[in-house]
This record gives C-alpha cells, sequence and structure tokens, in this order.
C-alpha cells in the first residue's frame, strides 16, 4: 500500500527571513523529499501550504488508508533529512498497521515525532 508524505511548503525556520532566502525552507524540504521520493514504489508526495505547525518548522505527515499517521517536524531542509523521511514512510507503507517498530526508525526522524492519530473508521 502507498503511503503518502505530506510537506509543508509554507514552513520557515526561525531566521529565514533575515537569511534573504529566495525559497521557503518548506519549499526547499519539500524538493529534497521529492527527489528522494523519487522511483519509491510505495512513497508518494505532495505539498500543501501550511500544517498549522509553524512552531517547529519543517514539518511533514506520513499517512496512508487505514493506517496510523504520523506528524513530524523540526526537519532541517537538507538531503540527509529528505532521504530519513522517504526511508521511514517507506517502512510505514510495508506496515500493515502504519506503526514501524522503534528499532527500524531511521536515525534522521528520531526525536522529530509531533503526534500520532489514529486511523478513519471505515466507510459504513
Amino acid at each position: 500500500m502507498t503511503s503518502w508524505i505530506t510537506v509543508c511548503d509554507t514552513c520557515k525556520r526561525e531566521g529565514w527571513a533575515e537569511s534573504g532566502a529566495a525559497q521557503t525552507d518548506g519549499e526547499v524540504l519539500a524538493a529534497l523529499v521529492e527527489a528522494a521520493a523519487e522511483g519509491q514504489a510505495t512513497v508518494r508526495t505532495r505539498r500543501v501550504s501550511c500544517t498549522m505547525g509553524c512552531e517547529r518548522a519543517c514539518n511533514v505527515v506520513v499517512q496512508s488508508a487505514g493506517k496510523l499517521c504520523y506528524s513530524l517536524g523540526k526537519f532541517e531542509p537538507t538531503a540527509e533529512d529528505a532521504a530519513a523521511i522517504v526511508e521511514y514512510a517507506a517502512k510505514h507503507a510495508q506496515s500493515e498497521t502504519g506503526q514501524v517498530n522503534f528499532r527500524e526508525w531511521p536515525q534522521g526522524v528520531k526525536g522529530h515525532f509531533v503526534s500520532r492519530h489514529a486511523p478513519l473508521p471505515a466507510a459504513e
């Protein structure tokens, strides 16, 4: 089953305004996640404008139909963090419930989890 990585493309980390950067940190992270996910059979990406986690920028959500959903934040807009996010999403896709054993988490996602959401009930 496919797991989706939703990346907030409006996230701005502290000091962004002073940096003079042309793109938001979220836009940079989104492009890196998209590149890291290219060719992955079970991982898809999408961008949204604001996940309402501004105090924890850069934010992503990993979700799949009928599985636990996870919000993660405080990433750096780097290729290493993007690769860890994609690796975690691939493990989420392989899991029947969406729960990935802590020992299998990529090091790059540890300490970034914000919340876990139960899957929506099946349609009646």
